[in-house]
């Protein structure tokens, strides 16, 4: 049995500002340390139910951020940008039977600490087929396709509520409860990595490989913060701007359909302006 970690920060315990998950500052330091506490506690606990291999796969920003010399020797760590799925690579080779995501956040436009959906601003509505969409439906979908079910989140409140929309069987862990955008009610780490330890061993028994699911086609819309990060978008084939500030797409696979959100938001990033946005 293998099991894919996907590990995002903002969802980590303790973390509640923009400067707890930036790259180099001192916050992020410390806040690196819970994070990779975290992951170590889902490894732990998904050994414990019986895994045979556990890989994680940094899905935060930079995706450098979990500590190599601190993870659990158990597991394998992919590190690094530009992959082809992600935030869910690896999960295209066969061989994994079950999904979690840890230190994931609700959506743009919801409420959860650090709430957004791939780009931390300008983006502020991120709908599929007419759903809003977190970054954990997004993945949801597109592991769906290869037949692996999410099996365990792990994030605050409001990302484990959103979880039950797009993986109701999967065990949830909040390490913390929503006050604001960047304000929570934090867990100690040795509190929260105990609580992600137990799901992580109860989640294993559902990592079980299921037949693909193909559910296209898939329409998505983004909405933007300013108008012209919507006319931007437009340079990506088969995006169209459908109002002042909106953009929609069609694809036949949640595979295409990813891909082509990568591309559109890098496109927005570059259009965006350091004052103005």
């Amino acid at each position: 049995m293998k099991i894919l970690i996907s590990a995002d920060m903002e969802g980590a315990t303790g973390v509640t500002w923009p400067a707890d998950v930036l790259p180099g500052t001192p916050q992020w330091e410390r806040c690196r340390q819970m994070f990779t506490s975290d992951v170590n506690a889902a490894i732990a606990g998904f050994f414990d139910g019986g895994a045979d291999a556990v890989l994680v796969n940094e899905a935060h920003w930079s995706m450098r951020n979990l500590l190599l010399e601190k993870l659990d020797e158990r597991a394998e760590m992919l590190t690094g940008k530009h992959k082809t799925l992600g935030m869910v690579e690896g999960v295209q080779h066969g061989d994994v039977d079950g999904v979690a995501f840890l230190g994931y956040h609700a959506a743009a436009g919801a409420e959860g600490v650090l709430a957004h959906t791939y780009l931390a601003n300008s983006v502020i509505g991120v709908r599929v087929s007419g759903r809003r969409a977190s970054e954990g439906l997004l993945n949801s979908l597109v592991v769906a396709e290869y037949g692996v079910p999410v099996v365990l989140v792990t994030g605050d409140d409001r990302t484990c509520e959103d979880a039950k929309g797009y993986a109701p069987q999967a065990r949830s862990v909040a390490v913390k409860d929503y006050v604001s955008r960047y304000a929570a009610v934090c867990r100690a780490p040795a509190r929260t990595a105990a609580d992600i330890r137990a799901a992580a061993k109860d989640a294993t028994r559902l990592a079980v490989r299921q037949a693909p699911v193909r559910s296209g086609p898939f329409t998505v819309e983004l909405e933007f913060d300013a108008e012209h990060l919507a006319g931007a978008a437009t340079v990506v084939p088969g995006v169209e701007q459908t109002g002042e500030r909106l953009v929609a797409y069609t694809m036949p696979t949640m595979y295409e359909a990813i891909r082509c959100f990568k591309a559109v938001t890098t496109v927005v990033s570059a259009a965006v302006e350091d004052h103005y946005g």
